[in-house]
């Protein structure tokens, strides 16, 4: 089963999800709460698989909370759980805001319901979801910052050949059996890799490591 936690301070919309989620059979809701310091709470008594987290609450907002969870890494056993930013809202800030702050994805509220079901199965596998629209601006608004392009850039300088091919990957939003088939690579090889980046990047996941790439111009 995959455990998901919801959080959002609209109790209504809280209940939307559920029936949603709750009409898979491979999909449990193991708590709903309604700001983001019980949300935090919430991640460290049920270890949930996946957290929908909406972005804009009162208190602890939603970009706070992914924070604090991925931060808990560290602390807790197994990995952070994929946290999945949830709004309303697709603007260019608020989407990268989330992704360096943690994030597995960003999806819009007006997610179709059988979509949204299929991506929190994406994002417990632990691949990167992203809704279309926010994609669409996350590239574009990548492409117009040539200053912070070359920042970044300074931060991959270190990267082998095949380090930089990976992470471009990734940045494709690849799993690591694309990856490997597009580099004849074996998987074993893409994932140890892959662990290699994000140690080497201060990376926290994947999508970080994707983020970057993007934001590197690769």
């Amino acid at each position: 089963m995959i455990r998901v936690l919801l959080v959002d301070d609209e109790r209504m919309v809280c209940a939307h999800l559920r029936t949603i989620l709750g009409a898979a059979d491979d999909i449990e809701v193991v708590d709903e709460v309604y700001d983001g310091a019980a949300a935090v709470e919430s991640v460290l008594r049920h270890g949930p698989d996946v957290v929908l987290m909406d972005l804009r609450m009162p208190g602890v907002d939603g970009l706070t909370a992914i924070e604090r969870i991925t931060a808990l890494g560290a602390t807790r056993e197994g990995p952070p759980p994929a946290v999945v930013a949830l709004t309303t809202f697709d603007a260019d800030h608020y989407v990268l805001h989330a992704l360096r702050a943690g994030a597995a994805g960003f999806l819009l509220k007006s997610t179709p319901p059988e979509d949204l079901v299929e991506l929190v199965r994406v994002a417990a596998d632990g691949h990167t979801v992203m809704s279309a629209a926010a994609t669409r601006r996350l590239v574009a608004s990548a492409a117009d910052r040539s200053l912070e392009r070359d920042r970044h850039r300074a931060r991959i300088g270190d990267l082998t050949e095949r380090e930089a091919e990976v992470l471009a990957c990734l940045g494709e939003g690849l799993s690591n059996a694309q990856i490997a088939q597009r580099l004849h690579l074996s998987e074993a090889t893409v994932k140890g890799y892959v662990s290699r980046l994000l140690d080497k990047l201060g990376c926290a996941n994947r999508t970080q490591a994707g983020l970057l790439a993007y934001e590197a111009g690769l």
